[in-house]
């Protein structure tokens, strides 16, 4: 299960696989909000933030550019990887956009613009979060897949599914956030943590994430070929980070998804979870959310959830999530004002289809 939906690809899979969107968990407002599609045509839009007098950037993950998209929908490339890499994980401020880039290496680069909002210079290397998994593997010590069941059981079970391991050294920076006083925290989706990053480039462990568990049916356990003596017990997997912001008083607000298949045969989901970035304590706001990849959070604490494969972008409350709009595969959600910014539709349905991903508006007036 480790590698059944690899940590650093979980939330990309649906690029090789054909993904039907699920039906939506939450209950659901009558009030859908007004929409206004800013710009289309982007090529994997996995990730925004809201930018200085209307301007939206928008990742486009795999065809490696960072790009500006201004009040009209018009589009304008400010960086484009020379190599593949992926460029994504964006945030903003200072006039700053900060974003990850993967590739030959997994590094944090911020790119400073000028009072237009162009580029001044090329993008420099904050931080080599690569280098820094390789040197510490945050998650080193801690335990993934079965934690009580017996060595004789786990000898019966499928080589295909790891039954128990340790973190293993792996990085992909999938999410940033920058706060006013320099400090930038990476969602590390292969590392399984949250790191710190200061203005010099230093970086430290934030957070190492809760594991994920999934306790075993009789029903799963037959469906994934896994031993009889394995039911009842629970299967730890990893947590995988897809987005960092920071919310009241400082503290950090995390989306995960499980390191392990979200269909039927194990029932595994996403949560949303509040970390301490002072001890790196976690708690679970939200869960039973199918894929949530995206998260923006207001001053007091409301958090909006893109869940990908649910089709639907969420509310988290009291009483759980309940859909704010039912959308084809959102990837990323922003507070602008009073209104919620969104990509979708941004994975294409099979290899052969153009890509259509859509910056979109939404009016959340009257709403919260």
């Amino acid at each position: 299960m480790r590698r059944t939906l690899s940590s650093c690809a979980a939330v990309v899979a649906a690029l090789v696989l054909a993904a039907t969107p699920a039906a939506a968990h939450g209950s659901h407002d009558p009030r859908p909000p007004s929409s206004t599609t800013i710009a289309s045509g982007l090529v994997t839009p996995l990730s925004l933030a809201v930018g200085p007098r209307g301007t939206t950037f928008v990742s486009q993950n795999f065809a490696g550019l960072l790009t500006a998209v201004d009040r009209r929908g018009e589009a304008s490339v400010l960086y484009a990887s020379d190599d593949g890499a992926e460029v994504g994980g964006l945030s903003y401020t200072h006039r700053t956009v900060t974003f990850a880039e993967t590739g030959a290496t997994q590094t944090v680069k911020q790119l400073h613009l000028d009072k237009r909002g162009n580029p001044r210079g090329e993008p420099t290397v904050l931080a080599d979060v690569g280098a820094y998994e390789a040197a510490k593997n945050p998650d080193g010590g801690v335990t993934y897949g079965f934690r009580t069941v017996p060595e004789s059981c786990l000898a019966d079970v499928p080589p295909e599914i790891p039954a128990q391991y340790t973190g293993i050294v792996e990085s992909h920076p999938y999410a940033t956030t920058t706060t006013h006083r320099g400090t930038t925290y990476v969602a590390d989706a292969a590392a399984n943590a949250i790191l710190s990053v200061d203005h010099r480039g230093k970086v430290r462990t934030a957070a190492v994430l809760p594991a994920q568990p999934v306790r075993i049916t009789a029903a799963a356990a037959e469906a994934q070929g896994l031993p009889s003596c394995v039911v009842g017990h629970k299967y730890w997997f990893e947590p995988v980070p897809t987005d960092v912001e920071v919310g009241p008083f400082g503290l950090l607000y995390v989306s995960l998804l499980p390191g392990g298949p979200e269909d039927d045969s194990l029932g595994a989901r996403g949560s949303v979870v509040v970390v301490s970035p002072w001890n790196g304590r976690a708690h679970t706001v939200a869960d039973d959310l199918l894929s949530p990849t995206g998260i923006a959070v207001d001053k007091k604490g409301t958090v909006y959830v893109a869940q990908l494969f649910g089709g639907e972008i969420s509310k988290v409350g009291r009483h759980g999530a309940t859909e704010v709009v039912s959308v084809p595969l959102p990837g990323d959600v922003e507070l602008d004002g009073r209104d919620l910014l969104a990509t979708v539709n941004v994975l294409p349905p099979d290899e052969t289809s153009p890509p259509d991903g859509q910056l979109v508006r939404y009016s959340l007036s009257g709403r919260r």
